[in-house]
């Protein structure tokens, strides 16, 4: 499989929730999912921010980031992602540097800005100003995060010799998030940081994967700063059963309902609405969009996302109710224990170890010699004295 052993494998938690569940039971699902990430050695987790929609119930991830680190041990928690625009940049620097002692260096800072036009409406800002907003809330968090003192006017925020009186904990990683525009990638190269791609495993996508980068390498030389692969994250969907047939059986608990959501977010990229679960599925496997199947399928699905981009840091799975919940943590694992291991190299060298002691007749003749010899001492030790 790859060469890649450095991958790293996690999950973007929105969360993308099946409308009309139970808020309650969601958010204590979305806790047991991050648990159950711990447990099993995936590296990080993404949660967001939303504050409409009805199916992304999140509103703070750093509330809920606090909660899951003391619920866990070593998986690595970002806010996947903040929305600038809706928050003071120093209010927000100090309370992800807060996070960062809490989490003695487990938390990583994941930035964009704001996806849903209804989050924006409700905070009377028009959606043309969101990206500005952002890249002009980055830089603050950013020379915040150094250390520097900042005074900043703008016309919805200002610093006054602002600083910071906690410093960073560790050198945690910071991402923007990109998609299928040059924005991302640029602003990623501006400032020197890992870039988040969303919905990777769209065809449109795929298909600029590699330019992406280029892109983000062009501006990080243009303004003076590098960009490493090492912290460029891709997300995809995934679900995973035994069998292609009961995978297909799983996901016709929300995969309709969510794909139904996701029209209204990113209509462009998203397969027709009068499409049944079934051609959902077929549309989603064929087109590479994910995958709803097997192990197998889904380390092909990786390794061409690879080969497409050049190579990248992570690879997140899409955190959504497209099964129920306790399918999900069946797919999670399965993920865990058959398709991570084929581009880590973990598997490798215990699959040679094995291969070498059933491929030798030797071990077994010398233990068959073994078994003779025990029972013949036995026998000469038991006979009667002559």
């Amino acid at each position: 499989m790859s060469s890649n052993k450095k991958l790293r494998f996690g999950m973007f938690m929105p969360p993308l929730h099946r409308p009309g569940l139970n808020p309650d039971v969601a958010l204590r699902n979305d806790m047991e999912i991050i648990e159950h990430l711990d447990r099993l050695g995936y590296d990080e987790v993404w949660v967001g921010e939303h504050h409409s929609g009805g199916v992304e119930l999140i509103d703070s991830p750093e509330l809920f980031i606090a909660a899951a680190a003391e619920r866990t041990k070593h998986i690595k928690l970002g806010t996947g992602v903040a929305s600038l625009p809706y928050h003071h940049p120093f209010n927000l620097a100090q309370r992800i540097v807060q996070l960062d002692h809490m989490t003695r260096g487990r938390i990583m800072f994941g930035a964009g800005p704001g996806q849903l036009i209804s989050d924006a409406a409700m905070y009377g800002i028009d959606s043309t100003q969101l990206r500005p907003r952002m890249h002009e809330a980055l830089d603050v968090i950013l020379r915040l995060f150094r250390g520097e003192t900042v005074t900043r006017h703008t016309d919805w925020f200002m610093c006054n010799e602002a600083r910071l009186h906690l410093l960073p904990y560790s050198d945690f990683d910071v991402v923007v998030t990109a998609a299928i525009t040059p924005s991302g990638p640029t602003l990623a190269g501006r400032h020197g940081v890992g870039m988040l791609t969303l919905s990777a495993t769209n065809p449109q996508t795929v298909e600029a994967l590699e330019g992406q980068w280029k892109i983000a390498e062009e501006s990080a030389r243009e303004h003076g700063k590098t960009v490493s692969r090492n912290q460029w994250r891709t997300v995809g969907i995934v679900h995973l059963a035994p069998t292609m047939e009961e995978a297909r059986r799983d996901v016709y608990h929300g995969f309709d309902q969510i794909f139904h959501y996701l029209r209204h977010i990113i209509p462009a990229a998203m397969p027709p609405k009068t499409a049944t679960v079934d051609e959902l599925i077929d549309i989603v496997n064929e087109t590479g969009l994910g995958v709803i199947g097997t192990s197998e399928q889904a380390a092909k699905g990786i390794q061409r996302l690879i080969d497409m981009s050049g190579g990248f840091g992570a690879f997140l799975i899409q955190g959504a109710d497209f099964a129920s919940h306790s399918a999900t943590l069946r797919s999670l694992s399965i993920f865990a224990e058959e398709v991570v291991p084929q581009f880590t190299g973990f598997s490798a060298p215990t699959l040679d170890s094995f291969e070498r002691f059933v491929g030798s007749e030797t071990h077994v003749e010398q233990v068959q010699a073994g078994l003779t010899a025990a029972f013949e001492q036995h026998a000469v030790r038991s006979a009667p004295p002559k």
